[in-house]
Parts: C-alpha cells; structure tokens; sequence
C-alpha cells in the first residue's frame, strides 16, 4: 500500500487524475472502476479538463461503478446513475454504451448482482478500481460487519452511512436505506486499485490504514491483500 501526500484536496484531485489519465494512455481500452461520493469530484473534473484539453480520450474505455441505491430511478437526482452523468461521463468521449452501474430499479436484485459480477468476468476484470472510504472504513458499501460478502450484493445502510448522506437529500426519510454492490472480491481482483481520502474527518481511518492491520471491522483494512494500491490523500487526511 503506497501513499501519496497532497497539500490540499486539489492537488490531490490532480494527482489521482494522473493516476487515471496514465492508465488510459498506456491502455486506450482500460476498464474503470468508478466511484461516487464527494471525494473522487475534484478528480473527475481534472479527468474531463485533460480530455478536452486533448491529452487523452476514454472513447475505447469501458466502465462499472462500485455501488447504487436500491431501489432509485435512473432520473433521481441522487441516484448514482445521475451522478456520474453528470460529473464525469457527460464530460468526456465515453460511450454510455461501454458504461454499466448497477440498477437500482432491478426487480430481482440477486440476478441484477449475479448479472453484474458475470459482466465485469466477461469483460477481463477491471483494470483500475477507484475508491472513496466512509469516516467507518466502508468501501462501496461494504459496511464494517463480522462477515463481508464476496460478490456484489444488495446490503442495507448502517445509521451512520445514513446520517452522513442525508445532506443530499430533501430530509433524512428520502435517504435509501439499502445498496447494490460490488463485494470484496469484486473489489481485489481489480489489476490497480487508487483510493482518495480528503480532510480531517477521515484522519482516524487513514491512520488505521497507516498501522497496516486487517479487520473487517475496517473494510478498506482488507486492500492490504492487494498488491497494488496507492492511497492519493491530502495533509488533512493523513496527519489529522
């Protein structure tokens, strides 16, 4: 597990973007493992600026996201669908056609789940897995739990994963109580792995990253298994 330190979250931002840009221009069909949050903003913006400066194109690139709500629609404005039409993919030469999340309006969520791990096998992996942390080491939705689950799933919230997204919603009631996605295995089979961690509430976690033990009561713990990782954090995040 590699750190990079960053003054601030824009120069962290920049440096994941680079992270990014240099696998897609060293593998022009590359697979992205995209996430959602607050965290990876900055970055995808960095992304957007270099292809429409001409530095690089994503248009040969496919695409699976880490996680959704269920059940949302596709034109909720907090769905993750939405999310990342509207902060990456409507900004970029990326065919929505090589894009994929998972749906959170599926009927049936364990063959969604199983429709979802099937297509990722299909498609060769993923190449690099983006990943934001909740302030309780959660990844995806990976929620810290005596057993974790393998494969992409559908999981409910904890309270603390819904208080902290209840700012996006009208009230903390319209909050989604339960997600798809993608388990840990899911997760470690990703060639390359990038994290961004920003600001002092995420210190803690960032320093039980630091210590180098493994619990599930720390999902993001578990991604020292992985033998290609780079945490991209900024000062904040990693002295406190």
């Amino acid at each position: 597990m590699k750190f990079i330190v960053c003054k601030n979250y824009d120069e962290m931002s920049k440096k994941a973007a680079e992270i990014m840009i240099d696998v897609v221009k060293n593998n022009p069909k590359a697979t992205l493992g995209l996430a959602t949050g607050s965290s990876p903003i900055g970055m995808y913006n960095c992304m957007a600026e270099a292809y429409r400066n001409g530095e690089v194109s994503f248009k040969e690139c496919k695409s699976f996201n880490l996680d959704e709500y269920y059940k949302i629609s596709k034109d909720n404005d907090q769905s993750y669908y939405y999310f990342m039409n509207e902060n990456l993919f409507s900004k970029i030469d990326i065919d929505l056609k090589n894009t994929d999340i998972p749906n959170g309006e599926a009927d049936d969520y364990e063959e969604e789940c199983k429709r979802y791990d099937a297509k990722i096998e299909a498609n060769g992996g993923i190449d690099v897995q983006v990943l934001g942390i909740g302030n309780n080491g959660h990844i995806g939705f990976n929620e810290p739990e005596e057993w974790l689950y393998a494969g992409t799933h559908k999981t409910g919230l904890t309270q603390s994963t819904i208080e902290a997204n209840k700012r996006f919603f009208a009230s903390i009631d319209d909050v989604p109580t339960s997600a798809l996605t993608m388990g840990m295995a899911t997760i470690l089979k990703a060639r390359k792995i990038v994290m961004v961690i920003s600001g002092k509430a995420k210190a803690e976690v960032t320093k039980i990253l630091k210590e180098g033990r493994i619990s599930t009561s720390c999902p993001a713990s578990i991604l020292h298994c992985h033998n290609d990782v780079t945490i991209v954090c900024d000062e904040d995040a990693y002295n406190g």
